[in-house]
């Protein structure tokens, strides 16, 4: 369907500890649709951070079928796999992830060396991080900045290369209450106005209550989902 962006069919997940299995997903299947914002909550052990895993192609399922935004994934090399996570998807994660020797400005650069589009990445890093208001603070490193300053930094390295889906885990986890809230309504923001399929993993039911659907994930499977 063309309006959607994620199709996952019977996920399964298996972790293999010595002579112990772990099913992390017991045959999840899930639809998200383009321009949607949709919260994944669930327990420690869920299974909610391996499915977002998989979704982001940074894991492969152990069986089970994908399509990411009209793209078979199931089955790809790793090189695939990278390729089309860096052209289909923003990561914003709850640590950050900054380069600490860099500036802000290289920072949301270094994605756009590794896509199809390298030449321009200057100009694209700098209009992104003016989207996110860090137009004053392009040159400044991530120890000079405050945590919130920090996590826009991360968002606009995920939507440099203009990804189809934003994808969010715990983004709010490492800030206080006011930034936290401040992060969600720019998040919120490009989902509505870009059309930016967003996805947040989150344990706080505050956050989960402003997408426009939350799922629930309990022993590898979706408990409720209420679409």
């Amino acid at each position: 369907m063309e309006d959607t962006v994620i199709q996952a069919d019977g996920l399964t997940k298996v972790y293999r500890m010595g002579e112990v299995e772990v099913q992390a997903l017991r045959g999840l299947s899930l639809q998200v649709k383009r321009g949607e914002s949709l919260a994944i909550m669930g327990p420690s052990g869920s299974g909610k951070s391996t499915l977002m895993s998989i979704l982001g192609c940074l894991d492969r399922p152990t069986s089970g079928n994908y399509v990411l935004d009209g793209e078979q994934v199931s089955g790809l090399t790793d090189d695939q796999l990278a390729s089309i996570r860096n052209r289909k998807i923003g990561f914003i994660f709850q640590a950050f992830n900054l380069l600490q020797r860099t500036s802000a400005l290289d920072n949301v650069e270094l994605p756009v060396s590794y896509s199809d589009r390298p030449n321009d990445g200057r100009n694209r890093a700098a209009e992104a991080l003016k989207a996110v208001g860090l137009e004053n603070r392009m040159k400044h490193r991530p120890s000079e900045l405050s945590g919130g300053e920090q996590q826009r930094v991360a968002i606009a390295r995920a939507l440099v290369n203009e990804p189809a889906i934003l994808m969010a885990d715990e983004p709010t986890g490492n800030l206080d209450s006011k930034a936290g809230q401040e992060i969600i309504d720019l998040l919120l923001s490009f989902n509505r106005d870009r059309n930016t399929t967003l996805l947040i993993i989150t344990h706080d039911p505050r956050i989960a209550g402003q997408a426009q659907h939350i799922i629930k994930i309990r022993d590898g499977v979706i408990e409720e989902d209420p679409r």
